[in-house]
């Protein structure tokens, strides 16, 4: 088995570590744009090779796009039409991006389009580029497979042979929900963390003590502000419906606790975080 990763970060590179280690590929081709990546990946053991992205498409029998979801919007056709040239029927392509509709919609009526398997694997750092990839980043998240009817029965089995490698719980639903779920689960926090930092670094131009107090509750609501602005602008812009509607909501509950804090409305403020609270039933 020869699996062809095309982005060797974070994402890309920690499935690659594992999926060798663990039996599935025999060997990793890598595809990487940026020539000191391409190198650290190699010298740190992510690939076996890199090469370009043609001979990548030629030689591995499952390609992996794990490159920013604007990059793999324009690659996915591209993609698919070298399957279509090569009559290699067998090859599979999945991607691992945020968003889904716009990947799907894309490619739905290309005559490959039973060759690609969109999927989500639910796991990340803050963190990016080869030398953020690490062993069992996956194990024990949940992966989306979206529209998974969509694709032969064949292609997922073998998609879902590696995601189980990775130790991961597979769950199916079509693109279009879950880009709504991952506006609400993902995509709000990583703005609230951007915000949060905005807003820190503008105050803390007149209070130097700000960061010396930063505590760990800090530190955990700010870390998604670290990620990177190459995979979380294409992000927010294709799934910006979805986001837009979540973020007035967010607005909506924060003019909620501004008016009972400047009312000092003790009652207001308790039960406001009561009801916060049952965050608990979902996320021990």
């Amino acid at each position: 088995m020869k699996v062809g990763i095309v982005g060797l970060g974070l994402i890309g590179g920690s499935m690659a570590i594992d999926i060798k280690r663990r039996g599935f590929a025999d060997e990793i081709i890598g595809v990487e744009s940026d020539p000191v990546n391409a190198a650290a990946a190699v010298k740190i053991g992510l690939a076996d090779r890199v090469t370009g992205l043609q001979e990548c498409l030629e030689q591995s029998d499952i390609v992996v796009l794990s490159v920013p979801v604007g990059a793999a919007l324009k690659m996915l056709p591209e993609v698919l039409d070298a399957f279509s040239r090569m009559k290699a029927e067998d090859k599979v392509v999945i991607d691992v991006c945020s968003t889904k509709e716009h990947l799907t919609r894309a490619v739905k009526y290309h005559p490959c389009r039973s060759q690609y398997v969109a999927t989500h694997p639910m796991a990340g750092t803050e963190y990016s580029g080869p030398w953020a990839a690490m062993s069992g980043l996956f194990d024990g998240n949940v992966c989306i497979l979206c529209d998974s009817e969509e694709s032969s029965p064949k292609a997922v089995r073998k998609v879902e042979q590696l995601y189980d490698v990775l130790n991961m719980r597979a769950i199916y639903m079509n693109s279009s929900n879950h880009d709504v779920h991952t506006a609400y689960v993902s995509h709000i926090s990583h703005i609230t963390s951007f915000a949060l930092a905005q807003t820190v670094l503008d105050k803390e131009k007149d209070e130097k003590h700000i960061f010396d107090l930063a505590s760990g509750g800090f530190s955990s609501t700010v870390r998604l502000a670290k990620s990177s602005p190459d995979m979380w602008t294409p992000i927010l812009v294709q799934n910006r419906d979805n986001v837009l509607r979540v973020m007035d909501t967010y607005i909506e509950k924060m003019q909620s606790f501004r008016k009972a804090i400047e009312e000092s409305d003790e009652d207001a403020i308790r039960e406001l975080i009561e009801d916060a609270n049952r965050i608990r039933r979902i996320i021990r």
